[in-house]
Order: C-alpha cells, then sequence, then structure tokens
C-alpha cells in the first residue's frame, strides 16, 4: 500500500502485471522500508520478512523490516501516513489499518486518502485455538463452557482493533457468551498468554500459532471468518510486479502454503478496490460488536 499524497507504503502486498525492467532500472535506487505496526515474531511480522527476504533477491536494492509497534498498528500508520511520497516508506499490514478506521474516534490518517494501494501479498483467516489442557475439544463444548462460567473465560489479542479482537467480540455476539478480553502488545505476547495458561482462547493467524498447534500444545477448534495518490503510479505499478513475482516465486510460495497462508498477488487497481470494501466490512463488525480503542 503506498501512501496517496505524499508516501509510498505496502499493506499486506502482492502484485502482477508489467515493470519489472521499469523497476530494474529507475526504482529503488535506495533501500526501501517495509514497516510493520506489530512486534516481531507476530504472523504479520513473519510474512513481512518474508516478501522482504524475497523482494532483495529481485531487486537492485536490499528491502528491511522496520517494525514500530504500538496503538493498534497506528503509529506505523500514521509514519508511513506523513513519509514522502516516493515508494520508499512502505506500509506491511493486516486489515488493523482499515479496523482502526471505525474504531478510533480520531484515527490519525484515512485509510482510503492518504495510502495508494500496491497489492495483496498474502491471506490467511485467523483460527480458534486453546490450550491443550482446556476440556473443550469442539466450538460447541467451548461455547457450553464459556455459558456455564460467565466472565471466567479471557481471550488474548495482539491488541485492541487487531483482527484477533474484532473476531473474537463477533464470535462473543454470535454465540451468546461473555468473555473477558486481554490485549497484548502483538501476537507473539498474545501466544505465550495462551501457552502458559494466562488466557483460555484465542483467535490467532496460523502463520504465528501454527508450529504450537503442530507441537500439541494448542488445539485449533475452527477457522474465522471467510476469506488517488501522490506515490507515482509507475512506482506503485512497478513495486506491485516485484511483489507479486515474489508471492507467486516457487519457494515463497510452497513457504507461504506450508504457514496456512494463500499467495496473492493482485493488481493495484484490485488492491485499492479491496480496501474500500475492507474498510465497509470491518465499520459494520465494529458497529455490531459496539468495540471501541479509545
Amino acid at each position: 500500500m503506498i501512501r496517496k499524497r505524499g508516501v509510498a507504503l505496502l499493506f499486506a502486498l502482492a502484485c502482477a502485471g508489467h515493470g519489472a525492467a521499469v523497476l530494474a532500472q529507475a526504482y529503488p535506487s535506495r533501500t526501501p522500508r517495509l514497516i510493520v505496526g506489530f512486534t516481531p515474531g507476530g504472523g504479520v511480522d513473519i510474512n513481512a520478512r518474508v516478501l522482504a527476504s524475497k523482494l532483495s533477491e529481485l531487486l537492485p536494492q536490499q528491502v528491511i523490516v522496520e517494525n514500530r509497534p504500538g496503538a493498534g498498528t497506528n503509529i506505523a500508520n500514521e509514519y508511513v501516513a506523513k513519509s514522502a511520497p516516493d515508494g520508499y516508506t512502505l506500509l506491511f499490514n493486516s486489515p488493523a489499518v482499515v479496523i482502526n478506521m471505525s474504531l478510533y474516534r480520531n484515527p490519525p490518517y484515512d485509510a482510503l486518502r492518504d495510502f495508494a494501494g500496491v497489492s495483496v501479498f498474502s491471506e490467511s483467516t485467523n483460527i480458534l485455538v486453546v490450550p491443550a489442557s482446556l476440556s473443550a475439544r469442539s466450538v460447541k463444548e467451548l461455547v457450553a463452557l464459556a455459558r456455564e462460567r460467565p466472565g471466567t473465560l479471557n481471550y488474548s489479542s495482539a491488541g485492541a482493533g487487531s483482527t484477533q479482537h474484532l473476531a473474537a467480540e463477533l464470535f462473543k455476539l454470535r454465540s451468546g457468551t461473555s468473555i473477558v478480553h486481554v490485549p497484548y502488545k502483538g501476537s507473539a505476547p498474545s501466544i505465550a498468554a495462551l501457552l502458559a495458561g494466562e488466557v483460555q482462547l484465542s483467535f490467532i493467524n496460523p502463520v504465528a500459532v501454527g508450529p504450537h498447534v503442530k507441537s500439541g500444545r494448542l488445539r485449533a477448534l475452527a477457522v474465522a471468518g471467510a476469506k488517488p495518490a501522490a506515490t507515482p503510479r509507475e512506482t506503485v505499478r512497478a513495486l506491485a510486479a516485484a511483489v507479486a513475482k515474489a508471492a507467486n516465486s516457487p519457494d515463497t510460495r510452497k513457504r507461504l502454503l506450508e504457514q496456512g497462508a494463500e499467495p496473492v498477488g493482485n493488481t493495484p487497481e484490485e488492491f485499492d478496490r479491496q480496501l474500500r470494501e475492507e474498510v465497509a466490512r470491518w465499520a459494520e463488525v465494529v458497529r455490531i460488536s459496539g468495540a471501541r480503542a479509545d
């Protein structure tokens, strides 16, 4: 994703089309940075590093990842939104960048005004997991347990406004249960709390939680959900083409699939359309759940 009037940034990326030759000749002439609004070790961070590694092979410059966590990714979002629109400050984020438009009363950026979409790198959905020690072995049993002990079960998230937070709030509404939200500063500490038994459930990206499910420490119960810029368009298209090539390279594709993510690689136009749809969709989820972050 790239800032519309003043920044180049990437949001969950990917790409397609021509532009590789143009990219090699004109962009990048210096080091691009992927700004991630989460702490290291979570699903978004892992995917950002997979992409940065592959882009560094495809481009004449190394691409680096820079973590700027906090405020439900608003610190990273605002930083990129206020950067120069030259294609070198890129935002790699989850749907949090659009969720925050409704979750916060006065977000420090406008996802539709300030960013120009580049591409979607990969798509995956959160999975509902519980510690192996919890008695519930199915969603039905978990709901029964939550109804039997209202207000005593806790769920962790990567922070207020994260997809994990909203997925759990929607689960509460649809199941008629009372479960307490315990926000953490990123997926890694959220998972650590789950492993330590501090919380009893969470909706987490399979990229981050997959190893713990495979080891048997966590139990997966269900899959959640379904699945005008100042930055020069030539730069956006060239960058999108490189991301698409990275996402669909055999080694990266294999790695993403193994982690439970689906390589995408769409065009900037497709991504912008998806961005508008996501803003509307998550606004409805926030409205129904009543979730607020400030």
